[in-house]
């Protein structure tokens, strides 16, 4: 099976994007570093590509350019075992970044992340078609999700 390594592009800052999300996730680590030679088309020395681990998932920041930038038709889903840790990658990537809508944020470098429990899950599935439409409702007036409240919405509380 190929390995699929999905490639951030940023301007210039892919290497502290890079140390900015192996702090927020466990089992994280750079593990490579290359730069920018003689050939250019950057300036020689500067930082071209980072491939670092998130929790043992691989991914490559490159500092190609400011021709792209990032946008919410890709995001990254983070599937967060309770409200603590929805809490703390909520914080943790809306530092200097911004809360959007329904569990979704776009951090410092406007990457778009989802941080979601994964109790959503079983509330949306539920064999109740109300309780899953309550679920469903409480879930798209909230930013940040908040698994009591959902649990409470889908009880009709």
């Amino acid at each position: 099976m190929p390995k699929i390594v999905p490639n951030l592009w940023f301007d210039t800052r892919a290497e502290e994007a890079a140390e900015f999300y192996t702090s927020v996730f466990p089992n994280s680590s750079i593990t490579h570093v290359s730069h920018f030679g003689e050939a250019g088309p950057r300036p020689a020395g500067m930082v071209l590509t980072v491939d670092f681990l998130l929790d043992g998932q691989a991914f490559t920041a490159i500092n190609g350019g400011p021709e792209f930038t990032f946008s919410e038709a890709v995001s990254l889903l983070i599937s967060c075992a309770d409200q603590d840790e929805v809490d703390h990658y909520w914080t943790r990537l809306t530092d200097g970044g911004e809360e959007v809508q329904c569990g979704w944020l776009r951090d410092r470098y406007g990457l778009s992340w989802q941080v979601v429990p994964q109790e959503l899950y079983t509330l949306l599935d539920d064999p109740d078609p109300q309780r899953a439409d309550r679920a469903m409702r409480a879930m798209l007036g909230m930013k940040k999700l908040d698994v009591a409240a959902l649990r409470a919405a889908a009880d009709g509380a």
